[in-house]
C-alpha cells in the first residue's frame, strides 16, 4: 500500500481509543492519516488513545458523543470536522453486547443494543454520506461480526443488529457505487477486546476450541483487513462482507 493511501486523510473512528478502532488508528497515524477518535465515556482512555496516535506520527482528537441518535452522530460529526476538516473515511466501530439468555431478554436490552450497533451505524453513515457524495470520494467500513452471519441463542439482540449492519452495508454500497464512495463490512471471529470478555471464561475457551486456527484473534489482525479496505488496494470492491474468525465462519464461495 502506498502512504498516499492515507497521507492527510481524515478518519473518523467510533469506538476508536479501544479494540479494533484503537488498533486500525495506530495504523493509519503511521502513515500520515489524521484521526478523529469517538468515544462515549472514559475521558483518559481516550486522551491514551490519542497519544498513541500521535506517537506513531499522526495528528489525533478524542471527540465525546452518542452515536445512537442522530443528534449525537451529527455533533460527533460536527466536532471532528472541526478538528480536522472534510472527513474522508468513516470506520463504525461502535458497539456493545449484553449476553443474555434468548427467554430473558427485555425490551430495553434489545433497544439497547440495536440502538448502539445498527442505528448508531446508519446514523453516523447518514451523517457524513452527503459530503462523500458531494465531493465524489468517501470510504466506509462498517464492523459487523460472525454472530451476524450465524445464530446466537444468549446473543439474540447483538446477532440481530451486526445483521442489519450487514444488510445496511449492502444497500448503501450499492446506491452510491456510483459516487465514488465505497462501503464494506469487516467480520471479526472472537476477538481479545473487552467486549469478548462479557462472555464469561468458559463460552471464550467454548469458542476457541472450536476455532480451526485454535486461538482468539488480536485487534491488530482485524484492523488490517480495515485497513485493506479503506485503502485503494480493495478499489474494485464495494458492498463486500469479509469474514475475519480463524475460520470458524467460512462463507459459501
Amino acid at each position: 500500500m502506498s502512504e498516499s493511501d492515507f497521507a492527510g486523510r481524515h478518519v473518523l473512528i467510533t469506538g476508536g481509543t479501544r479494540g479494533i478502532g484503537k488498533s486500525l488508528a495506530v495504523m493509519l497515524a503511521a502513515e500520515g492519516a489524521r484521526l478523529s477518535l469517538n468515544y462515549v465515556s472514559r475521558a483518559e482512555d481516550a486522551a491514551a488513545a490519542v497519544a498513541e496516535v500521535e506517537a506513531a506520527g499522526g495528528e489525533g482528537v478524542a471527540v465525546a458523543g452518542d452515536v445512537s441518535t442522530p443528534e449525537g452522530a451529527d455533533a460527533i460529526v460536527a466536532a471532528a470536522r472541526e478538528a480536522m476538516g472534510p472527513i474522508d473515511m468513516l470506520v463504525c466501530s461502535a458497539g456493545t453486547s449484553s449476553p443474555t439468555p434468548a427467554d430473558e431478554i427485555t425490551w430495553e436490552l434489545w433497544k439497547h443494543e440495536l440502538n448502539v450497533n445498527l442505528d448508531g451505524t446508519f446514523t453516523m453513515i447518514y451523517a457524513v454520506k452527503d459530503e462523500m457524495i458531494e465531493r465524489g470520494f468517501g470510504r466506509i467500513v462498517t464492523v459487523s461480526s460472525i454472530a451476524g452471519l450465524r445464530e446466537r441463542m444468549n446473543q439474540v439482540p447483538y446477532s440481530t443488529s451486526k445483521a442489519g449492519v450487514i444488510a445496511l452495508t449492502r444497500c448503501t454500497a450499492h446506491a452510491w457505487a456510483g459516487k465514488n464512495v465505497r462501503v464494506n463490512c469487516l467480520c471479526p471471529g472472537l476477538t481479545e477486546t473487552e467486549m469478548a470478555h462479557t462472555l464469561g471464561d468458559d463460552a471464550m475457551a467454548h469458542i476457541i476450541e472450536n476455532t480451526p486456527i485454535g486461538r482468539i484473534g488480536q485487534p491488530e489482525e482485524l484492523a488490517s483487513v480495515a485497513r485493506f479496505l479503506l485503502s485503494e488496494e480493495s478499489s474494485y470492491m464495494t458492498g463486500q462482507t469479509i469474514v475475519a474468525s480463524g475460520g470458524r465462519c467460512m462463507l459459501p464461495g
